[in-house]
C-alpha cells in the first residue's frame, strides 16, 4: 500500500510518500509545499498552488490512500481559520482524485511515532529518520508528514489483524467498529 502523509499549512504544506507491505515502511518520497510565490494577501493563490502542488503528488506517486492532520484550535482564530481553508484545499485535492483520506490528529501522529502526545517536533523528526532508516533527519513539515503515514500505516495493519480475526468489520463509511463475537 502506497500512503501520501499531509501535513497542511497556509505558508508550507509538508508531504511524505511511504509504501508499506506488512510491517516493512518503504520512504519514498518527502518534501514541502510553499505558497510563498504566491501574494501573500491573495489567499485564493496561495489556495490554488496547495491545490495543484498536493494534485500533482498524487500524480507522481499515485498513492492508494492519503493521510491529513486534523487541525486544532488555537489562541488566534484568524490563524485557526487560514489553517483550515488550507487543509480544505488539500483534502479537496484528494478526494477530487477518488482517493481515501485517512484523518489523525497531531497528538495521535506524536503517540504512535515518538510514544508521548507531548513529544517535540525534533523528537518527531529522530524518531522518523529512526523508523524509516533515513540518513539525516526531514525538515519538521515532512517529517510531520511522513508521521502521519507511520500511524495510518501502524493503524491499517492493527486494524487488518483484528478484522482477521473476526474482531472488527468495516462499515459503509470505511471507519472500523467493533463486533461482539455471536453468542456473547
Amino acid at each position: 500500500m502506497r500512503i501520501l502523509g499531509i501535513d497542511p499549512g497556509l505558508r508550507t504544506t509538508g508531504f511524505g510518500v511511504l509504501d508499506v507491505q506488512g510491517a516493512t515502511l518503504r520512504y519514498m518520497a518527502s518534501g514541502v509545499i510553499q505558497t510563498a510565490a504566491a501574494e501573500q494577501g491573495h489567499l485564493p493563490a496561495r489556495l490554488k498552488v496547495l491545490f495543484d502542488g498536493i494534485a500533482e503528488l498524487t500524480e507522481r506517486y499515485r498513492p492508494e490512500v492519503a493521510v491529513v492532520e486534523i487541525v486544532f484550535v488555537n489562541a488566534n482564530p484568524q490563524a485557526t481559520l487560514l489553517l483550515g481553508q488550507a487543509r480544505g484545499a488539500c483534502v479537496t485535492a484528494l478526494v477530487a482524485r477518488d482517493l481515501p483520506v485517512a484523518e489523525y490528529t497531531a497528538l495521535q501522529m506524536k503517540q504512535a511515532v515518538a510514544g508521548h502526545g507531548k513529544a517535540a517536533k525534533a523528537q518527531v523528526q529522530a524518531m522518523v529518520q529512526r523508523l524509516l532508516g533515513l540518513p539525516a533527519a526531514p525538515r519538521q513539515d515532512a517529517a510531520d508528514a511522513l508521521g502521519l503515514a507511520i500511524t495510518h500505516a501502524h493503524a491499517h495493519r492493527a486494524l487488518d489483524r483484528l478484522q482477521g480475526v473476526g474482531a472488527v468489520t468495516r462499515t459503509t463509511s470505511s471507519m472500523y467498529r467493533a463486533q461482539r463475537p455471536r453468542g456473547s
